[in-house]
């Protein structure tokens, strides 16, 4: 029985770490377009954009936890803005860093997907984006974060374990495809609503007067994360 066991929690190992074949180059482009589809057209991002805010308030959460601080929950709302409430000292570098964590959060798990689907562990980014689904549940404090996040998190079950493995890696590419496109669009609109007069409580302004740095500042480092984070994750789902 043991010996079973070992084996059977040996090929679950090499089934989820282990590396799948690179899908057809027309698939890598076909997701990229598809991921476009989910973000440009102003009615469908409405809707999609739920998923970066999952993303944006997650980076937040996770990144307060890191640092010290303690974190009283998470709210994701219907006009898909949110909210990340923690405690701890209102200064310093973990309040920086919670801060900071938000724009730059979807990107960076672009990049870190790409980095995994460039080494072939589709799989593994199916499962490490469940698990960090379900951590981020157990943060959430209202219905429309749950239900948002539980919708999510069964979509990655659901292709995990009812799919073929090309269903599989069309879907964690068009995953990561959008993580990196969708996360350049929340600084240009911030930026937007900042050059009208909107948005003074934004995470730029939060930083600037926590840093003494103009907030216009740290709108060029959330396109500059942005952006390079797409340039460097595109590099590796195209194999380039």
């Amino acid at each position: 029985m043991y010996a079973t066991a070992s084996t059977a929690a040996a090929d679950l190992w090499d089934e989820v770490f282990g590396s799948q074949p690179d899908p057809d180059r027309w698939v890598v482009f076909a997701t990229a377009a598809l991921a476009l589809a989910a973000i440009v057209p102003h009615a469908i991002w409405r809707l999609t954009r739920n998923a970066i805010t999952i993303a944006h308030e997650g980076g937040h959460g996770i990144v307060a936890l890191l640092s010290g601080r303690r974190l009283d929950g998470i709210r994701l709302h219907s006009d898909t803005s949110g909210l990340t409430v923690s405690r701890g000292k209102p200064h310093g570098l973990g309040m920086i860093l919670t801060a900071a964590a938000g724009y730059t959060a979807p990107p960076l798990l672009g990049l870190g997907g790409a980095a995994l689907l460039g080494a072939g562990h589709i799989t593994a980014l199916l499962w490490i984006a469940t698990a960090l689904l379900v951590a981020l549940l157990v943060m959430i404090r209202n219905a429309y974060g749950a239900l948002t996040v539980i919708l999510t998190g069964g979509l990655f079950v659901l292709v995990s374990w009812m799919t073929g493995p090309q269903v599989q890696a069309a879907f964690a590419y068009v995953v990561v495809w959008f993580l990196l496109l969708g996360g350049v669009r929340p600084a240009f609109e911030l930026q937007s609503k900042r050059r009208r007069g909107g948005a003074g409580d934004s995470d730029a302004d939060q930083l600037s007067r926590l840093t003494h740095v103009p907030a216009g500042m740290w709108l060029f480092f959330f396109h500059a994360v942005s952006l390079c984070s797409l340039i460097g994750g595109a590099r590796w789902l195209l194999g380039v």
